[in-house]
């Protein structure tokens, strides 16, 4: 337990801690979403989704890693049962039903905005409060735009088969 991170953190402890489990929760649902998806993808571009869910998952998995370390960090730990992982998170997995490109394409865009609202969220609550969580935040913001903006141009590519 880092004693001094929890000291300098002024943000409300609790409240931050609710809100990293939550990411981190739905960081490991979004790891398997994309990973799985990439297994099942049948369909347009078959391949290049494969590769950039793969992607993805490995970026998904990374954040969870940061947000584990710094619940450690903030005297807390990281949900260790997976079971809680659906009660805790906000974004919830979507059941890849359908393997066709387009549907796991729009499931995938759906959770990455859902993501995106909750770093925005993160940030907005440790700007001026928690600099080392706001850092590792925006860092992740900034990834989970990027693969907003990459599911949102293979769907705009998907327009033209």
């Amino acid at each position: 337990m880092g004693e001094t991170a929890q000291k300098i953190s002024k943000a409300d402890k609790k409240e931050l801690i609710e809100i990293l489990q939550c990411a981190f929760a739905e960081e490991w649902l979004a790891y398997y979403q994309y990973w799985i998806g990439a297994k099942i993808a049948e369909g347009l571009e078959r391949p290049k989704v494969e590769a950039e869910f793969n992607e993805h998952a490995a970026e998904e998995l990374k954040h969870a890693d940061w947000l584990a370390d710094r619940l450690i960090q903030l005297g807390s730990q990281p949900l260790l049962n997976p079971e809680e992982w659906k009660r805790h998170a906000i974004c919830q997995y979507e059941v890849p039903s359908n393997p066709d490109t387009k549907a796991l394409v729009a499931q995938n865009l759906s959770s990455e905005r859902c993501a995106i609202i909750r770093y925005q969220e993160i940030c907005e609550m440790c700007h001026n409060t928690d600099y080392e969580t706001f850092r590792m935040a925006r860092k992740i913001l900034k990834e989970e735009l990027e693969h907003e903006q990459e599911m949102e141009d293979f769907k705009a590519d998907f327009k033209y088969y």
